[in-house]
C-alpha cells in the first residue's frame, strides 16, 4: 500500500492554489521573502566595500528632497556678447572645416584607383 493515497487532481490544484496565496498573497515585492531567506542564512553574505570605493563616493545627498531648490550655479551665464562671439568662432571653425572637406574630396577625386588584381587560371 503506498504511502500516500492517491489525490484527484481537483484536490491537488486546491492544494497548490492554497499554498501559492499562503505564501505569495501577501508579498509585493519579495522583500519579506527575501530577508526570511537571509535571517534563516540562504542569503548572500555582505561583504564591505574596499576603502577606495568608500573613499571615492560622494555625501549622502544624491538627489534634492521635494520641495528643496537647486544650489545657485557657480558660472553665470553667457552675455549677448559672448554668445556672439562663440557663434562666430563656430562659424569660422564649421567654415574651416567645410574647405579641408572640400580639399580632401578633389585630392580623392584625382586619385585612380588600382586595378583589379589577376586572378591565375583555374586548373
Amino acid at each position: 500500500m503506498p504511502a500516500f493515497p492517491a489525490l484527484s487532481p481537483r484536490l491537488t490544484g486546491a492544494a497548490i492554489l492554497l499554498v501559492s496565496l499562503a505564501t505569495g498573497g501577501c508579498v509585493v515585492d519579495g522583500a519579506s521573502v527575501r530577508d526570511a531567506a537571509k535571517s534563516a542564512g540562504f542569503g548572500p553574505t555582505e561583504v564591505a566595500a574596499p576603502d577606495f570605493v568608500t573613499q571615492s563616493r560622494r555625501g549622502a545627498k544624491d538627489f534634492l528632497p521635494v520641495g528643496e531648490s537647486a544650489p545657485p550655479r557657480e558660472t553665470r551665464a553667457k552675455s549677448a556678447a559672448g554668445v556672439k562671439a562663440l557663434e562666430a568662432e563656430l562659424d569660422a571653425s564649421r567654415q574651416r572645416n567645410e574647405a579641408r572637406g572640400r580639399d580632401a574630396a578633389r585630392v580623392g577625386g584625382a586619385v585612380k584607383p588600382p586595378a583589379p588584381p589577376t586572378l591565375p587560371p583555374a586548373e
